[in-house]
């Protein structure tokens, strides 16, 4: 006698839930009531606004939740597995990208840079309180002329005795204007050095950057690092050359490799439900053909995506996921994230562009995913290069 199957579940049609610990569903679950509670109701008026009311506050509720450097042990950090920061950051990113982006730069750049290369005293006195929410981090990489092409940075940070003084600009940066500490990476006579800035020094500003059509409910600045006076032991220790960077982000394009999937998710709800409700020709508009043939194909894209997020979670909770994986993982999710919100978008009809739907917030938001932490291209020629051995980035 065959077994009695468990019943379709349109939420999980895979059943990947089967795959998740009782532990992981906790941190699933505390994250989405936190959504839920705390971004949702508002989201969509700060992203008219243009702004992430409340920041600070929100920043501190993450900590108290163990969501920011949530994979990181040690110094107030939760020690979460890899599967479980990838639950979080869809959960996050189901609200809106900034939130998810806010999570991300925190843990998985500054806070992930500190962790790893800095010293025990940087990691002493700036670790707890960014864990806890109270200090907000930000990372410097980008600059207004050089964006995929990091090693061609023009900041510059130049020896003065037994300091460092640190000049230049970086640009598109999350969290920026309201971060307490920055990790920039800039030139020096010995090859590229991460440096550990608080954001009070003289010379420091970040002017934040407006006019934005994406991420709009997310602080992006500026940073002008006008003759920044830092101390010696300002640089992190443990590392030189592009290397310290390229990790940091290798970690951030794994949250978004979960992340896109929150935002596919969330458009791919609202499309379910608006199809069950929404009649024309004296039926709901879900029960004709092509809307069931939309239906289907953006479920199979978003579910063999969170299966792919959570085959490589799995690989680097086991120290196995190499950075040729995470680019394979953010150039499909993230495309077919926004193929997925466009075709939300065509069965919400003219509705589809209204806040008063999460699916236009969530395409334009997407839009930016698909830029930072690596464009489509620069993925393509990762995996390229990793598959014919030839390196054409040059």
């Amino acid at each position: 006698m065959s077994p009695k199957l468990p019943p379709f579940d349109p939420a999980d049609p895979l059943g990947v839930d089967d795959l998740l610990s009782v532990e992981d569903l906790a941190v699933r679950d505390t994250v989405r009531a936190w959504a839920a509670d705390r971004v949702l109701p508002h989201v969509a008026e700060w992203y008219e606004r243009g702004e992430l009311a409340g920041i600070r506050e929100l920043a501190r509720e993450l900590g108290g939740i163990g969501a920011l450097g949530m994979s990181l042990d040690g110094y107030g950090c939760a020690g979460a597995s890899a599967v479980q920061y990838g639950l979080a950051c869809l959960e996050l990113e189901a609200a809106d990208s900034g939130i998810r982006s806010l999570v991300s730069v925190q843990g998985s750049l500054a806070m992930y840079a500190i962790h790893r290369f800095g010293s025990e005293e940087q990691k002493q006195a700036w670790l707890p309180r960014m864990a806890a929410g109270e200090v907000i981090g930000c990372f410097g990489l980008t600059e207004p002329d050089h964006g995929s092409d990091p090693a061609g940075m023009r900041t510059y940070a130049a020896r003065d005795g037994g300091d460092w003084i640190l000049t230049g600009r970086k640009m598109w940066i999350t969290n920026g204007s309201v971060a307490g500490v920055a990790v920039v990476w800039a030139r020096t006579d010995d090859g590229i050095r991460g440096f550990v800035v608080p954001t009070d020094l003289p010379g420091f500003s970040a002017p934040e950057i407006k006019h934005k059509w994406s991420l709009r409910a997310s602080v992006t600045s500026e940073l002008v690092l006008d003759g920044v006076r830092l101390p010696a032991d300002a640089v992190l220790p443990e590392v030189t050359g592009l290397k310290g960077p390229l990790s940091c982000l290798s970690h951030a394009r794994y949250g978004i490799v979960w992340g896109s999937m929150g935002a596919a998710r969330a458009s791919f709800e609202a499309a379910v439900e608006y199809a069950k409700t929404r009649e024309q020709f004296g039926r709901p508009i879900g029960g004709f053909q092509l809307t069931q043939a939309k239906l289907a194909d953006m479920a199979v894209e978003l579910h063999k995506g969170i299966l792919l997020a959570h085959h490589l979670g799995r690989r680097m909770d086991a120290g196995r996921l190499r950075p040729e994986q995470v680019s394979f993982g953010k150039l499909n999710n993230v495309r077919e994230a926004i193929d997925i919100c466009r075709t939300a978008r065509t069965i919400l009809g003219a509705n589809g562009i209204s806040l008063e739907y999460p699916v236009m917030r969530h395409a334009t938001n997407l839009e930016s995913v698909l830029t930072y932490e690596g464009t489509v291209e620069m993925h393509q020629l990762v995996l390229g290069k990793a598959l014919t051995g030839l390196d054409a980035f040059r």
